[in-house]
Protein backbone atom coordinates (compact mmCIF):
# COMPACT_ATOMS: atom_id res chain seq x y z
CA UNK A 1 0.00 0.00 0.00
CA UNK A 2 0.95 3.34 -0.70
CA UNK A 3 1.51 5.43 2.02
CA UNK A 4 -1.55 7.87 1.36
CA UNK A 5 -3.81 4.38 1.14
CA UNK A 6 -2.11 3.64 4.65
CA UNK A 7 -3.38 7.17 6.02
CA UNK A 8 -7.14 6.53 4.39
CA UNK A 9 -7.44 3.37 6.14
CA UNK A 10 -5.91 3.88 9.06
CA UNK A 11 -8.76 7.47 9.21
CA UNK A 12 -11.42 5.05 8.70
CA UNK A 13 -10.71 2.59 11.24
CA UNK A 14 -10.62 5.73 13.59
CA UNK A 15 -13.42 6.61 12.45
CA UNK A 16 -15.71 2.89 12.50
CA UNK A 17 -14.06 3.01 15.98
CA UNK A 18 -15.36 5.47 17.70
CA UNK A 19 -19.02 4.54 16.24
CA UNK A 20 -19.42 1.00 16.79
CA UNK A 21 -17.57 -2.33 18.06
CA UNK A 22 -15.72 -4.87 16.55
CA UNK A 23 -16.53 -6.76 13.71
CA UNK A 24 -15.27 -9.23 11.48
CA UNK A 25 -15.73 -7.31 8.53
CA UNK A 26 -14.14 -4.40 9.67
CA UNK A 27 -11.47 -4.36 7.50
CA UNK A 28 -13.34 -5.23 4.36
CA UNK A 29 -15.72 -2.54 5.62
CA UNK A 30 -12.83 -0.10 6.24
CA UNK A 31 -11.43 -0.67 3.09
CA UNK A 32 -14.37 1.05 1.32
CA UNK A 33 -14.87 3.48 3.25
CA UNK A 34 -11.24 4.30 2.32
CA UNK A 35 -11.96 4.41 -1.15
CA UNK A 36 -15.13 6.74 -0.92
CA UNK A 37 -13.47 9.50 0.46
CA UNK A 38 -10.59 9.59 -2.27
CA UNK A 39 -12.99 9.51 -4.61
CA UNK A 40 -14.82 12.63 -2.50
CA UNK A 41 -11.25 14.41 -2.47
CA UNK A 42 -10.66 13.93 -6.00
CA UNK A 43 -13.74 15.09 -6.56
CA UNK A 44 -13.73 18.38 -3.99
CA UNK A 45 -10.09 19.19 -5.32
CA UNK A 46 -11.46 19.18 -8.56
CA UNK A 47 -14.07 21.77 -8.23
CA UNK A 48 -11.98 24.18 -6.12
CA UNK A 49 -9.17 24.01 -9.09
CA UNK A 50 -12.18 24.74 -11.35
CA UNK A 51 -13.37 27.66 -9.06
CA UNK A 52 -10.27 29.04 -8.99
CA UNK A 53 -9.75 28.94 -12.85
CA UNK A 54 -13.08 30.87 -13.29
CA UNK A 55 -12.00 33.01 -10.49
CA UNK A 56 -8.93 34.11 -12.20
CA UNK A 57 -10.34 34.16 -15.74
CA UNK A 58 -14.16 35.79 -15.02
CA UNK A 59 -12.20 38.96 -13.84
CA UNK A 60 -9.66 39.27 -16.92
CA UNK A 61 -12.81 39.17 -19.46
CA UNK A 62 -15.21 41.23 -16.96
CA UNK A 63 -12.44 44.08 -17.08
CA UNK A 64 -10.52 43.74 -19.73
CA UNK A 65 -10.45 46.93 -22.19
CA UNK A 66 -12.38 46.57 -25.10
CA UNK A 67 -10.03 46.89 -27.93
CA UNK A 68 -10.12 50.30 -29.44
CA UNK A 69 -11.34 50.32 -33.25
CA UNK A 70 -8.83 52.15 -35.62
CA UNK A 71 -8.87 56.41 -36.10
CA UNK A 72 -10.54 56.75 -39.15
CA UNK A 73 -8.33 59.24 -41.18
CA UNK A 74 -10.12 61.62 -43.62
CA UNK A 75 -9.28 61.66 -47.22
CA UNK A 76 -6.02 63.61 -47.91
CA UNK A 77 -7.41 66.92 -49.86
CA UNK A 78 -5.39 67.90 -52.98
CA UNK A 79 -3.09 71.09 -52.25
CA UNK A 80 -5.37 74.30 -53.23
CA UNK A 81 -3.36 76.88 -55.07
CA UNK A 82 -4.71 80.41 -54.56
CA UNK A 83 -3.82 82.94 -57.47
CA UNK A 84 -3.70 86.39 -56.07
CA UNK A 85 -5.34 88.94 -57.99
CA UNK A 86 -3.91 91.56 -59.85
CA UNK A 87 -3.76 95.11 -57.91
CA UNK A 88 -6.75 97.09 -59.45
CA UNK A 89 -6.06 100.33 -60.02
CA UNK A 90 -8.79 102.76 -60.82
CA UNK A 91 -11.10 103.85 -64.07
CA UNK A 92 -9.27 107.42 -65.27
CA UNK A 93 -11.99 110.03 -64.50
CA UNK A 94 -13.62 112.56 -67.26
CA UNK A 95 -10.54 114.38 -67.01
CA UNK A 96 -7.75 112.18 -68.29
CA UNK A 97 -6.67 114.16 -71.32
CA UNK A 98 -5.36 116.62 -69.18
CA UNK A 99 -1.76 114.74 -68.41
CA UNK A 100 -0.07 111.43 -69.78
CA UNK A 101 -2.04 108.23 -69.08
CA UNK A 102 0.76 106.68 -67.17
CA UNK A 103 0.16 102.33 -67.20
CA UNK A 104 1.90 100.07 -64.98
CA UNK A 105 5.53 99.98 -65.53
CA UNK A 106 5.78 103.71 -66.39
CA UNK A 107 5.01 103.74 -69.71
CA UNK A 108 2.23 105.60 -71.44
CA UNK A 109 -0.28 105.69 -73.99
CA UNK A 110 0.74 108.07 -76.98
CA UNK A 111 -1.19 106.76 -79.73
CA UNK A 112 -4.86 105.86 -79.74
CA UNK A 113 -6.64 104.94 -83.22
CA UNK A 114 -9.08 102.78 -85.07
CA UNK A 115 -7.08 99.71 -86.27
CA UNK A 116 -5.18 99.79 -88.97
CA UNK A 117 -4.93 103.71 -88.71
CA UNK A 118 -7.61 105.90 -90.06
CA UNK A 119 -9.78 107.86 -88.90
CA UNK A 120 -10.02 110.73 -86.17
CA UNK A 121 -7.01 109.68 -83.54
CA UNK A 122 -5.65 110.63 -80.11
CA UNK A 123 -2.09 112.07 -80.09
CA UNK A 124 -0.19 112.73 -76.58
CA UNK A 125 1.56 116.06 -76.91
CA UNK A 126 4.65 115.33 -74.98
CA UNK A 127 5.60 118.81 -74.50
CA UNK A 128 2.69 120.32 -72.91
CA UNK A 129 1.42 116.66 -71.03
CA UNK A 130 -1.42 116.45 -72.40
CA UNK A 131 -3.45 114.59 -75.29
CA UNK A 132 -5.46 116.16 -77.95
CA UNK A 133 -7.90 114.71 -81.14
CA UNK A 134 -6.78 115.32 -84.80
CA UNK A 135 -8.59 113.72 -88.02
CA UNK A 136 -6.78 115.67 -90.54
CA UNK A 137 -4.39 112.55 -91.30
CA UNK A 138 -5.10 108.78 -92.45
CA UNK A 139 -2.75 107.75 -90.47
CA UNK A 140 -0.88 108.81 -87.41
CA UNK A 141 2.17 107.58 -85.65
CA UNK A 142 4.31 109.38 -82.72
CA UNK A 143 7.75 108.55 -82.32
CA UNK A 144 8.44 106.68 -78.75
CA UNK A 145 10.18 109.78 -77.48
CA UNK A 146 10.54 113.34 -78.79
CA UNK A 147 7.66 115.50 -80.56
CA UNK A 148 7.69 114.10 -84.24
CA UNK A 149 4.72 112.00 -85.49
CA UNK A 150 4.71 109.76 -88.85
CA UNK A 151 1.64 110.43 -90.90
CA UNK A 152 0.15 108.67 -93.91
CA UNK A 153 -2.70 109.67 -96.76
CA UNK A 154 -4.18 107.24 -99.15
CA UNK A 155 -3.88 110.02 -101.97
CA UNK A 156 -0.27 110.43 -101.21
CA UNK A 157 0.70 106.52 -101.19
CA UNK A 158 4.66 107.06 -102.07
CA UNK A 159 5.18 109.15 -99.37
CA UNK A 160 5.35 110.11 -95.68
CA UNK A 161 4.83 113.34 -93.79
CA UNK A 162 6.69 114.06 -90.32
CA UNK A 163 4.99 116.28 -87.96
CA UNK A 164 6.51 118.10 -85.26
CA UNK A 165 4.18 118.70 -82.62
CA UNK A 166 6.16 121.07 -80.43
CA UNK A 167 5.83 123.56 -83.66
CA UNK A 168 3.18 122.48 -86.09
CA UNK A 169 5.34 122.10 -88.76
CA UNK A 170 5.14 119.36 -91.59
CA UNK A 171 7.53 117.74 -94.25
CA UNK A 172 6.54 114.72 -96.66
CA UNK A 173 9.60 112.84 -97.92
CA UNK A 174 9.06 110.45 -100.90
CA UNK A 175 9.72 107.00 -99.85
CA UNK A 176 8.86 104.10 -102.66
CA UNK A 177 5.84 101.96 -103.66
CA UNK A 178 3.85 99.56 -102.01
CA UNK A 179 4.80 100.37 -98.11
CA UNK A 180 3.74 99.20 -95.29
CA UNK A 181 2.73 101.54 -92.67
CA UNK A 182 6.14 103.46 -91.01
CA UNK A 183 7.67 102.00 -88.02
CA UNK A 184 9.98 103.64 -85.32
CA UNK A 185 13.09 102.84 -84.35
CA UNK A 186 13.28 102.71 -80.44
CA UNK A 187 15.43 106.08 -80.10
CA UNK A 188 12.63 107.74 -82.70
CA UNK A 189 15.43 108.87 -84.74
CA UNK A 190 14.50 106.53 -88.07
CA UNK A 191 11.59 105.24 -89.63
CA UNK A 192 11.82 101.65 -91.21
CA UNK A 193 9.12 100.70 -93.93
CA UNK A 194 8.40 97.35 -96.04
CA UNK A 195 8.56 97.50 -99.43
CA UNK A 196 6.67 94.79 -102.06
CA UNK A 197 6.14 94.56 -105.39
CA UNK A 198 6.34 91.78 -108.15
CA UNK A 199 9.91 92.63 -109.09
CA UNK A 200 11.73 93.92 -105.82
CA UNK A 201 11.09 93.34 -102.03
CA UNK A 202 13.08 94.49 -99.10
CA UNK A 203 12.78 97.21 -96.66
CA UNK A 204 13.31 100.90 -96.56
CA UNK A 205 14.77 103.32 -93.63
CA UNK A 206 14.07 106.70 -93.09
CA UNK A 207 16.19 109.12 -91.36
CA UNK A 208 14.46 112.32 -89.50
CA UNK A 209 16.44 114.55 -91.75
CA UNK A 210 14.28 112.89 -95.03
CA UNK A 211 17.10 110.67 -95.59
CA UNK A 212 16.36 107.35 -97.49
CA UNK A 213 18.30 104.13 -97.62
CA UNK A 214 16.52 101.04 -99.79
CA UNK A 215 17.75 97.54 -99.17
CA UNK A 216 16.71 94.80 -101.45
CA UNK A 217 16.43 90.93 -99.68
CA UNK A 218 16.78 88.31 -102.15
CA UNK A 219 13.52 86.40 -101.18
CA UNK A 220 15.00 82.77 -102.49
CA UNK A 221 17.73 83.12 -99.89
CA UNK A 222 15.53 84.21 -97.14
CA UNK A 223 12.50 82.33 -97.52
CA UNK A 224 9.39 83.79 -96.16
CA UNK A 225 6.08 83.33 -96.75
CA UNK A 226 2.54 84.53 -95.03
CA UNK A 227 2.97 87.46 -93.00
CA UNK A 228 6.43 88.78 -94.17
CA UNK A 229 7.45 92.62 -92.81
CA UNK A 230 10.36 93.91 -91.45
CA UNK A 231 10.74 94.83 -87.46
CA UNK A 232 13.81 96.56 -85.34
CA UNK A 233 15.57 94.66 -82.86
CA UNK A 234 15.71 96.43 -79.84
CA UNK A 235 19.04 98.21 -79.89
CA UNK A 236 17.87 99.76 -83.54
CA UNK A 237 21.02 99.05 -84.95
CA UNK A 238 19.04 95.91 -87.24
CA UNK A 239 16.07 94.75 -88.29
CA UNK A 240 14.51 91.43 -88.26
CA UNK A 241 12.86 89.36 -91.51
CA UNK A 242 10.60 86.01 -90.39
CA UNK A 243 11.79 82.65 -92.20
CA UNK A 244 9.32 79.94 -93.24
CA UNK A 245 10.84 76.77 -92.55
CA UNK A 246 10.93 74.71 -95.69
CA UNK A 247 10.67 71.11 -94.13
CA UNK A 248 7.36 71.28 -92.63
CA UNK A 249 3.77 71.50 -94.70
CA UNK A 250 2.06 74.91 -95.18
CA UNK A 251 -1.46 75.44 -95.49
CA UNK A 252 -3.41 78.55 -96.39
CA UNK A 253 -5.56 77.51 -93.21
CA UNK A 254 -2.96 78.31 -90.56
CA UNK A 255 -0.07 80.67 -90.16
CA UNK A 256 2.99 79.10 -92.00
CA UNK A 257 5.13 77.25 -89.45
CA UNK A 258 8.79 79.31 -88.74
CA UNK A 259 12.02 78.25 -88.39
CA UNK A 260 13.32 81.83 -87.20
CA UNK A 261 14.14 85.37 -88.24
CA UNK A 262 17.12 86.91 -90.10
CA UNK A 263 18.61 90.07 -89.02
CA UNK A 264 19.86 92.56 -91.05
CA UNK A 265 22.14 95.53 -90.98
CA UNK A 266 19.88 99.09 -90.37
CA UNK A 267 22.58 100.73 -91.97
CA UNK A 268 24.08 98.70 -95.32
CA UNK A 269 21.28 96.14 -95.38
CA UNK A 270 23.56 93.39 -95.40
CA UNK A 271 22.22 89.90 -93.25
CA UNK A 272 23.81 89.60 -90.26
CA UNK A 273 23.25 86.76 -88.03
CA UNK A 274 19.96 84.01 -87.75
CA UNK A 275 17.74 83.65 -84.32
CA UNK A 276 15.97 80.35 -84.10
CA UNK A 277 12.46 81.09 -82.81
CA UNK A 278 8.87 79.54 -83.88
CA UNK A 279 7.18 82.83 -84.47
CA UNK A 280 6.99 86.48 -85.60
CA UNK A 281 8.44 89.56 -83.40
CA UNK A 282 5.68 92.12 -82.99
CA UNK A 283 8.38 94.50 -82.85
CA UNK A 284 11.68 96.42 -80.93
CA UNK A 285 10.00 95.82 -77.49
CA UNK A 286 9.57 91.93 -77.93
CA UNK A 287 13.32 91.32 -77.28
CA UNK A 288 13.90 91.55 -73.50
CA UNK A 289 16.41 94.19 -72.40
CA UNK A 290 19.15 91.67 -72.10
CA UNK A 291 18.39 90.14 -75.05
CA UNK A 292 17.85 86.55 -73.96
CA UNK A 293 14.27 86.60 -74.31
CA UNK A 294 11.75 87.24 -77.23
CA UNK A 295 7.88 87.43 -77.41
CA UNK A 296 6.57 85.91 -80.82
CA UNK A 297 3.33 85.04 -81.98
CA UNK A 298 3.57 81.32 -82.92
CA UNK A 299 2.07 79.30 -85.45
CA UNK A 300 -1.13 78.89 -83.36
CA UNK A 301 -0.27 80.88 -79.49
CA UNK A 302 1.66 83.77 -78.52
CA UNK A 303 4.70 82.36 -77.04
CA UNK A 304 7.81 83.11 -74.80
CA UNK A 305 11.31 82.12 -76.46
CA UNK A 306 14.62 82.00 -75.64
CA UNK A 307 16.75 83.69 -78.14
CA UNK A 308 19.94 81.32 -78.24
CA UNK A 309 17.95 77.83 -78.55
CA UNK A 310 14.22 79.04 -79.80
CA UNK A 311 13.29 76.61 -76.96
CA UNK A 312 9.65 77.80 -75.60
CA UNK A 313 9.48 78.81 -71.95
CA UNK A 314 5.50 79.70 -71.55
CA UNK A 315 2.60 80.56 -73.58
CA UNK A 316 1.02 84.18 -73.33
CA UNK A 317 -1.61 86.16 -73.75
CA UNK A 318 -0.52 87.74 -76.40
CA UNK A 319 2.08 88.37 -78.80
CA UNK A 320 1.93 92.08 -78.67
CA UNK A 321 3.60 92.39 -75.58
CA UNK A 322 6.89 94.81 -74.53
CA UNK A 323 9.59 94.20 -72.25
CA UNK A 324 9.14 96.84 -69.16
CA UNK A 325 12.27 95.07 -67.10
CA UNK A 326 13.74 91.46 -67.81
CA UNK A 327 11.58 89.44 -66.10
CA UNK A 328 8.04 91.52 -66.84
CA UNK A 329 5.94 92.31 -69.55
CA UNK A 330 3.21 94.59 -69.92
CA UNK A 331 0.38 94.39 -72.44
CA UNK A 332 -3.00 94.63 -73.60
CA UNK A 333 -5.52 92.19 -72.11
CA UNK A 334 -6.86 90.36 -76.01
CA UNK A 335 -10.95 89.80 -74.36
CA UNK A 336 -13.01 91.52 -72.11
CA UNK A 337 -12.50 94.95 -70.88
CA UNK A 338 -8.66 95.17 -72.49
CA UNK A 339 -7.08 96.59 -69.76
CA UNK A 340 -3.64 96.78 -69.58
CA UNK A 341 -1.84 94.55 -67.24
CA UNK A 342 1.68 94.47 -65.78
CA UNK A 343 2.28 90.46 -65.51
CA UNK A 344 5.07 88.04 -64.74
CA UNK A 345 7.03 85.73 -67.60
CA UNK A 346 4.63 83.19 -66.88
CA UNK A 347 1.34 85.67 -67.79
CA UNK A 348 0.37 85.94 -63.98
CA UNK A 349 -1.54 89.37 -63.91
CA UNK A 350 0.32 91.86 -61.24
CA UNK A 351 -1.60 95.33 -61.87
CA UNK A 352 -4.20 96.02 -63.82
CA UNK A 353 -4.89 99.63 -65.86
CA UNK A 354 -8.59 99.89 -67.56
CA UNK A 355 -8.50 102.60 -69.95
CA UNK A 356 -10.72 105.45 -69.96
CA UNK A 357 -13.86 104.32 -72.17
CA UNK A 358 -13.17 106.61 -75.01
CA UNK A 359 -10.04 104.71 -75.95
CA UNK A 360 -11.54 101.08 -75.21
CA UNK A 361 -12.66 99.89 -78.69
CA UNK A 362 -9.61 101.92 -80.34
CA UNK A 363 -5.91 100.41 -81.41
CA UNK A 364 -3.43 101.85 -79.04
CA UNK A 365 0.19 102.33 -78.84
CA UNK A 366 2.28 102.83 -76.17
CA UNK A 367 5.84 103.57 -74.98
CA UNK A 368 8.42 104.58 -72.22
CA UNK A 369 7.33 107.63 -69.99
Amino acid sequence: MSTSLDETLRAAVRELADHAGPAPDLATRALGRGRRLRRRRRVTAAGAALVAVVAVTLPFVLFRPRPTPPPTTPPTAPPVTVTPSPAMRPTPGADWAGKPLVLPGDWVVIRAQATGGSGSGVLLDRGRGRYFTTDRYDGIFPAPTGSLVAVTQEDRPREVGLVDTANGRTRWYEVGPALSAPAWSPDGRRLLFTTQRFDHFGFVVLGRDGARKTHPVDMKRFLCTDYCFFVWTRDGREVALQQTDPNRPRSESARHPRRGVQLFSADDGRPTRFEPMPGDPAGPWSWSPDGSLVVVQGQQEPLLVETATGRVVNQLPTADAVWVTDDRLLYRRPHGSRDFVLADLSGRELVRQPLPKQLVDLEVTVAPR
